[in-house]
């Protein structure tokens, strides 16, 4: 399904997850902690080399692609 499992009148877009969806919300704020105003750019967060770390801590601690993905270790 593309509905959000915790907002179901959402979509479960890559946006949604990582920027709005309030269930993530303490995953994002660290997200923030880290990379400060570049965390609320998709493009930031997909492409640059020093976002990547801190992406895949977000991804794990939300464990949202755990069934699929696993732990996926950070580089």
């Amino acid at each position: 399904s593309s509905s959000c499992p915790h907002c179901p009148e959402a979509e479960e877009t890559v946006h949604h997850y990582l920027l709005t969806c309030p269930q993530y919300r303490r995953e994002r704020h660290l997200l923030n902690t880290a990379l400060g105003q570049d965390s609320s750019s998709i493009s930031f967060l997909l492409t640059d080399p020093l976002a990547t770390p801190h992406l895949v801590k977000f991804v794990n601690a939300t464990g949202r692609m755990r069934a699929v993905l696993g732990e996926i270790p950070t580089p």
